[in-house]
């Protein structure tokens, strides 16, 4: 029988024969009970009722989060002249062109978020294999395929979260770190679980959300009900 530490045990025994609980209650427990010596991330995970192998079902998208996300994101942009003079002024970490792409392929990947400007999209579509895989790649769908650099950087730095289902039908994000007040964790994951419900695929048939469940980076999950963490 596996012997747990005394901080996973407690946590353990607080969660248990907790499950289906409202969003403030799965936020107190949560938080409540990370106790690492970080600062843990907030993370939630919602399966879905589609199957992304149809175009029909992907479900993808972008929301920002009115109280941030709490962590430092990277952000790389690839733009040229007066363009990228906008990004490195809106406070984009890694401005290039032609030397960000050899950058990547060569194997170094220092960003979290990923912008181009439509004439740099033939440059970044050679780096499909590198950063799809990552969710990396720009896309004009969630915004990241843009003329306007300086609101799409700032959005990225300001705390806006991609989304994008993955093979087994799951959405998952950080949505605040557990120093974050009650209050404000409780708006985030509303405001996650909103856009993702808005985001519903035309294909999409039978239940849309089957189980939404919220954890801490070293700590268990709780399931949330899920008509709760819909409504308004």
């Amino acid at each position: 029988m596996a012997k747990y530490g005394k901080r996973t045990t407690a946590a353990r025994e607080a969660f248990a024969g907790k499950s289906d609980v409202t969003v403030e209650e799965a936020v107190a427990l949560v938080k409540g009970n990370a106790k690492a010596k970080f600062d843990e991330t907030i993370e939630i995970s919602m399966n879905l009722g589609v199957d992304p192998r149809h175009a029909d079902q992907m479900v993808r998208g972008v929301v920002g989060l009115p109280n941030g996300t709490g962590k430092d994101v990277r952000v790389a942009v690839f733009a040229r002249g007066p363009k990228a003079e906008e990004a490195e002024k809106a406070g984009a970490d890694i401005v290039g062109a032609e030397d960000l792409m050899e950058t990547i392929q060569g194997g170094k990947i220092d960003f979290d978020r990923c912008i181009a400007t439509p004439d740099m999209m033939p440059i970044v579509g050679r780096l499909g294999k590198v950063l799809g895989p990552r969710n990396l790649m720009p896309n004009p769908k969630v915004g990241t395929v843009t003329m306007d650099v300086e609101t799409a950087v700032k959005a990225a730095k300001g705390g806006e979260v991609q989304f994008k289902v993955e093979k087994a039908g799951v959405v998952h994000a950080g949505i605040g770190k557990a120093s974050f007040d009650e209050a404000k964790l409780i708006e985030n994951v509303r405001a996650f679980v909103g856009a993702v419900a808005k985001a519903k695929p035309a294909g999409s048939k039978g239940t849309y959300m089957k189980k939404v469940s919220l954890s801490s980076t070293m700590g268990p999950g709780v399931s949330v009900n899920v008509d709760n963490a819909v409504a308004e």
